[in-house]
């Protein structure tokens, strides 16, 4: 498990953690969370003290995921990959990792397993919002645990510590990547290649909006709580034969849709290609159909 500082200038260096999963003859790679490397020289330190500087192969925002290359001879040991999947709720956890940057490296926190499969909105930029399927835990992880390892009992990761709520009133609720979820895309980041995701062809608003759904001359029923309204469609995009503006999508396949970050969580799930099946409200009548991803 390793120390990552951030450097850009003079400014005071920014801390996060990661691990190393790979070695090897010469390189060996070390994953994070994307949004630890927020300055211009990377900074490696391994649980032996060695400092040496890291080079960015792949990132990717939504994922919250980087990949970053290191000389092997600073790679002490490479992490085992576990499976999330198998784990059950109450089962032992532990994170490691540099809570408030280099003076606590290495420290360790215990906890259980709280639950699995939590859908958990984060914010990308000002303006992009997104959704993060994700392992909670309650092993304290503090500013400078993200992008560090979340083991089982076996010492086999089978998370990234990605966050934690931060509210008066709530403790102890630490969210991390399940591993299948980065394990998927680690070549492509590795060869610095850009993650292509499917496109469904449609412009779309939270039934909230109320602005913009007058704006569009759109009527929600009163009864209708959550889902994405349908904005505009494509002409020759993969919805253009099964949508239409002022359509509510409520589910797509078996992920039921709460607003449009939900739409583009499950659309990034899939190839192109892939076929969902989309459920949604026309007139208020329910409806679906099964479209084909560009």
């Amino acid at each position: 498990v390793a120390l990552i500082e951030t450097h850009t200038g003079m400014a005071q260096p920014s801390a996060g953690s990661g691990f190393i999963y790979k070695k090897g003859p010469l390189n060996a790679y070390v994953l994070t969370n994307e949004h630890v490397l927020e300055g211009e020289k990377i900074i490696v330190t391994n649980s032996k003290g060695q400092e040496t500087e890291g080079k960015v192969l792949g990132r990717d925002s939504y994922l919250d995921l980087a990949v970053i290359e290191i000389n092997t001879s600073s790679a002490p040991k490479a992490l085992k990959f576990g499976d999330s999947t198998k784990t059950k709720v109450g089962d032992s956890v532990f994170a490691i990792g540099s809570p408030v940057g280099r003076r606590y490296q290495g420290s360790v926190s215990s906890g259980i397993l709280s639950g699995k499969d939590r859908i958990v909105p984060i914010k990308i930029d000002d303006k992009d919002e997104w959704v993060m399927k994700a392992l909670q835990f309650d092993a304290s992880i503090n500013p400078g645990n993200s992008g560090g390892p979340l083991f089982n009992s076996k010492g086999e990761v089978i998370g990234i510590c990605t966050m934690k709520l931060i509210e008066e009133g709530i403790e102890g609720m630490s969210f991390a990547l399940p591993i299948e979820d980065a394990e998927k895309y680690l070549d492509l980041l590795e060869q610095g290649k850009e993650i292509e995701r499917p496109e469904l062809g449609i412009s779309m608003t939270n039934i909230s909006n109320t602005l913009q759904l007058i704006n569009n001359d759109i009527t929600i029923p009163d009864d209708i709580m959550y889902g994405a309204v349908v904005l505009d469609v494509k002409e020759e995009s993969s919805a253009s034969k099964h949508l239409q503006k002022g359509d509510i999508i409520t589910q797509i396949d078996d992920q039921e849709i709460r607003d449009t970050t939900y739409v583009k969580y499950v659309l990034f799930q899939h190839n192109k290609e892939d076929k969902i099946t989309i459920h949604y409200l026309r007139d208020g009548k329910k409806k679906s159909t099964k479209v084909t991803l560009q």
